[in-house]
């Protein structure tokens, strides 16, 4: 029997001012939402702790996009773990593919990041996923493993109970492109089976999976149907309360 918690988190990036926030958060709050699904928004750093305060009678879990590995110090812009906790805030994306890409974050630099998390009692959602040409030529496995093995896989097995995995092709993000099902599944059993190699069996039945590559309505139930998939780290999708809605009911 599976144990694993389904997940749908919805990455809001760089979108949504206070106002709209409140609106999005009105209309989740509003809507029927599965009891056996964990339902996370990660609105920007600004309206952290308001999605918080307006969810306070909400099952629904309000998570950071990013956070800082230092403690505190001259970090001009950055954001700190226990200022995220000081919000009631103890849960965190880690690793996107956009952060990855556009603002340099090394696998060096996410292993940090996963150690001030846990270091704070928080759980880390840890993103990983291959680019287009590593898919073509083949390299994808191995693009992944790398990832996950630098970044990751120096914790121990007792910190996997605060760890979230959340498989992104890069090639399907905001492209309209989604990887197939069956993709999907062959990627998330890969990673599973990694998991399983080093911490053992137990470990990685437990652990969840998303998967986050332009999910949305249409895709959501079949994507979400496969054995190794958790459930979804969505983009675009989660800022249409009535699309967000619909994937979390895709299950």
């Amino acid at each position: 029997m599976n144990m694993r918690n389904k997940i749908v988190a919805g990455n809001w990036k760089m979108n949504c001012d206070i106002s709209q926030t409140y609106e999005l958060l009105d209309e989740l709050k509003d809507s029927e939402l599965p009891e056996d699904v964990t339902v996370i928004v990660t609105p920007p750093f600004t309206s952290l702790q308001s999605a918080n305060q307006a969810l306070v009678d909400s099952d629904i879990i309000v998570a950071a996009q990013n956070m800082h590995q230092a403690a505190n110090g001259a970090f001009t812009g950055e954001v700190s773990a226990a200022m995220l906790n000081g919000v009631g805030i103890d849960t965190v994306i880690l690793g996107h593919s956009e952060r990855r890409a556009m603002f340099w974050e090394t696998n060096e630099i996410l292993a940090a990041k996963v150690n001030t998390a846990l270091e704070n009692e928080m759980t880390a959602i840890f993103c990983f996923g291959e680019e287009l040409g590593d898919r073509k030529s083949d390299n994808h496995f191995n693009i992944v493993k790398e990832q996950l093995q630098e970044g990751l896989f120096h914790i121990k097995a007792e910190n996997w109970e605060s760890i979230v995995l959340a498989y992104e092709p890069v090639w399907a993000i905001g492209t309209g492109e989604t990887a197939s099902p069956e993709q999907a599944q062959e990627m998330h059993k890969y990673v599973r089976g990694l998991v399983a190699d080093i911490f053992g069996n137990e470990v990685a039945k437990s652990v969840s999976i998303l998967y986050g590559g332009s999910v949305n309505p249409a895709n959501a139930k079949e994507i979400f149907g496969q054995e190794d998939v958790d459930g979804g780290l969505i983009g675009g999708a989660a800022l249409k309360a009535e699309d967000f809605i619909a994937i979390v009911n895709s299950f």
